[in-house]
């Protein structure tokens, strides 16, 4: 018998909006543990807006947010860096630092996150960890601008992974990379979820990506959670909307 698994993200009734732009008008999500679920929605559908809602880089108009069963709006700053160091974000661009090796990239968040870790006089376990997690162990003393394209996305990945999160937050993960690479990535995700048991949303515009990856899909239109469902659930649905996604 399968285990009931916990929610570990609850969005409630979520409304943003940017002047006259309203982005979210009644957004609702659950994440459970272990899940990856995937967002999709147009351009400007308000999928980031509500990942920085999440992550509190975004005060919502009204609604509410609980990660890990606590509320991030009536959270102290102190509280919700501290929350963020179990919740690991993949950039769209990888926003590595450029002035910094691929080591000094990994380090970083160790060095800015002593309170979860304490002070660690010999990083290079922990480093190596992460960067043989996706397969760039030879890669450690390497500037950005000899990474690839790939490359850079499989180290922003291994800086997440370096602080051990619960969740992962993926925006837009195989944008700008080739078939091949994307494939690679798509695989690296779901094996780094069987290996850590992460719970991830996966903000993506790739119909490949969310039918390899998505536990389940969630279609963000007129800023609700107009559909959700399986890839093959939704991917068989007679409304127009839904059917320009996957056409």
């Amino acid at each position: 018998m399968e285990t009931k698994k916990e929610p570990i993200i609850i969005i409630n009734d979520l409304h943003k909006t940017f002047g006259t732009n309203t982005v979210l008008n009644g957004f609702n999500m659950i994440l459970n543990e272990g899940e990856n679920l995937v967002v999709m929605g147009k351009s400007g559908s308000g999928k980031s807006v509500m990942i920085k809602c999440v992550i509190g880089l975004e005060t919502p108009d009204s609604g509410s947010i609980f990660v890990m069963n606590k509320e991030i709006n009536r959270l102290e700053r102190e509280v919700i860096d501290e929350l963020r160091t179990e919740i690991g974000f993949l950039f769209q661009g990888s926003a590595l630092y450029d002035s910094m090796s691929v080591r000094e990239n990994l380090e970083f968040p160790l060095r800015r996150h002593t309170k979860k870790f304490g002070k660690i006089e010999d990083t290079t376990p922990l480093v190596m960890e992460a960067l043989e997690s996706v397969g760039l162990a030879n890669a450690i003393n390497l500037m950005p601008n000899e990474l690839s394209g790939g490359m850079k996305r499989r180290i922003a990945l291994a800086r997440t992974l370096i602080l051990k999160p619960k969740i992962i937050l993926y925006d837009e993960p195989t944008t700008g990379l080739d078939p091949i690479t994307s494939k690679e990535i798509i695989l690296l995700m779901k094996s780094i979820q069987e290996k850590y048991n992460t719970s991830s949303i996966i903000i993506t515009h790739d119909v490949d990506c969310a039918k390899a990856i998505a536990n389940r899909m969630i279609l963000l239109i007129d800023g609700i959670n107009y559909i959700e469902g399986t890839f093959d659930e939704l991917n068989a649905s007679n409304d127009p909307k839904v059917q320009a996604f996957f056409k």
